[in-house]
Order: C-alpha cells, then structure tokens, then sequence
C-alpha cells in the first residue's frame, strides 16, 4: 500500500515536530543542569585528549558511545526527577528513592565511563610521559 502525499506530508511534519522538542528538551537540559554541564565538559576534555594523543579509530568508536550514553543517561535522569517534582511537591520518601535511584543510574555509568577512559587513555599518556 502507498501512501499518498496528504500522508507523507504529515508523516514529515511529525517527524520534524518531535525533533524539534527533542532539541528543546536536549537545550532546556544544557542550559539549567549542572551536572550536564560537567558531564559536556568532561566529554570536551575526552575529545581534545582524544586528538592530542591520536588514539586509533576502535577506540574512538568506544569514546562517541561512552559519551552518548553518558549524556543520554543524564537526560533521561533529569526527566524522572522532574516528573517526580511535578507528580509530587511534598516530601514522599518513594519520591526520594526515585530520584536517588535514577542518579545512581548515572554515577554507575560515570564510573564506567571512567574506567574506560583510563584503560584508553593509560598507554597514550604512559607513552608521552615516559618515551
């Protein structure tokens, strides 16, 4: 079956809406959390070490997904706490555990992502330091 241009215009039309408040929750995120500041900043530092030491192509194919995971991760956190805030305004120790729980989703992940980028990042530096 195909469709016809009345569909296919509004199939585009949907697709660009949810884009564009993807994009607005992606900069509502950037802009009024701290910890997705720290979290691009540190991704920031992971590239320019990245080009600086030249690390080989696999590796930069694991630095993109570690990052996009990490950066995915804090978002979906913001999400549950802001539900949470907006289902609750009072003091719910299931509210508390929510929350806690989501940002516990998120250091696992950070210490993951720290541990990975040791284990990129060891040998490069080793080998600048101590030619």
């Amino acid at each position: 079956m195909t469709m016809d241009l009345k569909d296919r215009k509004q199939t585009r039309q949907r697709l660009f809406r949810s884009f564009r408040c993807a994009w607005a929750g992606l900069t509502l995120v950037v802009w009024h959390e701290q910890n997705m500041k720290f979290h691009l900043l540190a991704a920031a530092a992971a590239v320019i070490c990245g080009f600086v030491f030249s690390i080989p192509l696999f590796h930069w194919m694991i630095l993109a997904l570690v990052i996009g995971g990490m950066l995915a991760l804090e978002v979906m956190n913001t999400a549950v706490e802001r539900v949470v805030d907006m289902i609750t305004e009072d003091y719910h120790p299931a509210a508390e555990k929510a929350k806690d729980i989501a940002a516990a989703a998120v250091l696992v992940y950070s210490a993951a992502a720290a541990i990975i980028g040791i284990l990129i990042f060891y040998g490069p530096v080793m080998s600048r330091l101590f030619p």
